[in-house]
């Protein structure tokens, strides 16, 4: 792993976008695929060769490190790279579960932005699961650390058991949300953009 990795390729059109994205997308499934045994050695030894890169410190469990890199990755991604998703967007009603009242904020902003209904912001499972038996929703944006007595993960099965609701979970705890990566669409690490958000969305949509 080197520097060249996130240069611009101009003979065949790959480039910061393109790499960062790629990045972002096979370390998410590497670690939700990990779990709690961790990344392969070469995996491993890619991902600290990367925090370096960032002047990071490359000490410390992979799913610590993952995180910071990532949000570094975003940053390389040209905004007009996600709005052009966001634009092709159809609305959709989303519940949104979020303990954090500024991220709950900023996530419902942006989501109202791109066209978005939404359910919430909601601070406990047990909230967002009463309103969910009066709308019908779309997808779920879930954290998984709540309020209240059950966790993201208990509100998640029970959205997908008695609704097929799909999935996001919006969480910081990577360990978690590998853990139960089986019953999520996708998953988007904190910290994170709204681009994230909004691209997240748009592929499960277009996957519909």
């Amino acid at each position: 792993m080197n520097k060249q990795l996130l240069e611009p390729d101009i003979g065949t059109g790959y480039g910061i976008d393109d790499d960062a994205s790629r990045l972002i997308a096979q370390y998410d499934a590497r670690l939700a695929e990990a779990g709690d045994a961790g990344l392969a050695p070469e995996a491993d030894a890619e991902l600290r060769a990367l925090a370096r890169i960032f002047d990071l410190s490359a000490e410390g469990p992979a799913a610590e490190l993952w995180p910071r890199i990532r949000s570094l990755l975003t940053k390389q991604i040209p905004a007009s790279t996600a709005q052009e998703d966001v634009m092709t967007q159809e609305p959709m009603t989303v519940l949104v579960v979020e303990d954090d009242a500024d991220a709950a904020t900023a996530l419902t902003e942006a989501l109202d932005d791109a066209g978005h209904r939404v359910i919430g912001p909601f601070h406990n499972a047990e909230a967002a699961e009463a309103a969910t038996a009066l709308h019908q929703i779309d997808l779920a944006l879930l954290d998984i650390n709540l309020s209240g007595e059950k966790t993201g993960v208990d509100l998640a099965k029970s959205l997908k058991a008695h609704w097929g609701v799909p999935i996001i979970f919006v969480s910081g705890d990577v360990a978690q949300a590998a853990r139960h990566s089986d019953i999520a669409a996708a998953m988007i690490i904190k910290p994170y953009s709204a681009n994230d958000v909004l691209g997240a969305i748009s592929r499960i949509e277009k996957a519909r």
